[in-house]
């Protein structure tokens, strides 16, 4: 009976010893631009944004254990492929997040690709990451191209800016988004004037701004971001270029600029975001808890997708007991998105993640209620509609 008992007990915990989950080392890098035009709306705060993602997941908790490694691409496509393939080959790094600066972010998605990874940008723009260069390793989780012309060029046009001409960032960003908002203005019924290219980053516009003042055009566009916009807008201020009746379309701006431009400058821009920090109790509950561990700073969208995005990463983990790119891949599509920054979403079969975008207009002066307090909603784009639809965007994976 004593020896039965004993095997008895032995299969028991066998069974227990096999059915328990494993531990899980899991390495996350986040790769962006920490120290250039775009180090404010992305850098360290991105860092920040995956670790509060890891706490509130309770990775440790639940058997994974997160490192997360940072590093500087400096808006090089060459640099920022270094290091991925560093990463990946050298340092065991499972997966990439955020990456702002298309050109770099198209060049980590191929290498990702290469090495059977993943890759999850919040920070980069062109909607061809999910377009004709999407990848099977690659969820592009906060905004595009696409939706920025969607919201804010579509906004313009209905408000009578029926001619255009752009200034652009000369590299992929600054091109898809003045492809993608010529398209747009122009199904509409409006016409583009012109454009033109300045160097990436840039310092002075004032020949370009002449240049979109002489064109006449009712709305000068500016597919830029971060410094680049910060810049240009303020130089159109100098020259009172909204004063001879043109406006200025920012197609693509963060909170991070209009808290460098300040209202007195910023007042009446109209741009589009995917994410704003007093939105509802939910984004303010999870805004002051960053800006706690950010000297006082409210994220941007791009802190709030590499949260957001690090967290669906984890419940696939979590889900597939694996950490496995294709195994994890096809989890985080299978599963819909919901966390309490973007709501409920979904991951589609091109890498493009779904969910609600805004249209803001920024306030006044004398209309704001203190720090931070820089947006009124104008309309909310509903998922269905902020996104290129699934068929028009050439994407191989689309059958």
């Amino acid at each position: 009976m004593k020896l039965s008992a004993i095997l008895l007990a032995g299969l028991f915990a066998g069974a227990f010893t096999t059915g328990a989950r494993a531990e899980i080392d899991v390495k996350i890098g986040i790769l962006n631009d920490r120290s250039g035009v775009y180090a404010d709306l992305s850098g360290e705060g991105s860092v920040i944004a995956a670790r509060m993602a890891v706490e509130d997941f309770k990775a440790t908790d639940k058997g994974i254990r997160v490192n997360i490694v940072s590093a500087d691409h400096q808006n090089k496509p060459d640099v920022g492929s270094s290091i991925a393939r560093q990463w990946y080959d050298q340092e065991g790094v499972d997966a990439i997040f955020d990456v702002p600066t298309s050109s770099v972010a198209l060049a980590v998605s191929q290498v990702t690709r290469e090495k059977n990874k993943i890759f999850i940008d919040s920070g980069a723009g062109a909607a061809d990451l999910t377009g004709k260069q999407c990848s099977p390793n690659t969820i592009h989780w906060t905004y595009d191209t696409w939706a920025l012309a969607n919201g804010t060029g579509g906004a313009m046009v209905k408000q009578g800016g029926d001619t255009w001409f752009f200034i652009t960032a000369d590299y992929a960003f600054g091109h898809a988004l003045e492809r993608d908002t010529t398209a747009l203005v122009e199904k509409s019924g409006g016409k583009v004037l012109g454009s033109v290219k300045h160097p990436f980053p840039g310092s002075d516009f004032s020949s370009f701004l002449l240049q979109a003042q002489a064109s006449g055009a009712k709305v000068i566009g500016l597919a830029n971001a971060g410094g680049d916009t910060i810049n240009t807008i303020k130089q159109a201020a100098e020259f009172g270029i909204t004063q001879g009746g043109q406006k200025l379309a920012g197609l693509l701006i963060f909170i991070t600029d209009i808290h460098a431009l300040g209202l007195q400058v910023a007042q009446g821009l109209v741009l589009t975001e995917a994410f704003y920090w007093d939105l509802n109790d939910a984004t303010r509950a999870w805004s002051k808890r960053f800006a706690e561990r950010s000297d006082g700073k409210m994220p941007s969208m791009v802190h709030a997708g590499v949260y957001a995005s690090v967290l669906h990463y984890l419940k696939a983990i979590e889900a597939t007991n694996s950490k496995d790119a294709s195994v994890v891949m096809a989890k985080m599509k299978e599963m819909p998105t919901d966390d309490p920054l973007f709501g409920k979403g979904q991951v589609r079969i091109d890498g493009r993640v779904t969910h609600d975008m805004y249209l803001f207009e920024v306030k006044k002066p004398e209309e704001s209620k203190g720090d931070w307090d820089y947006y009124k909603l104008l309309a909310t784009i509903p998922a269905a509609e902020a996104f290129r639809p699934l068929n028009e965007g050439g994407c191989p994976l689309v059958k």
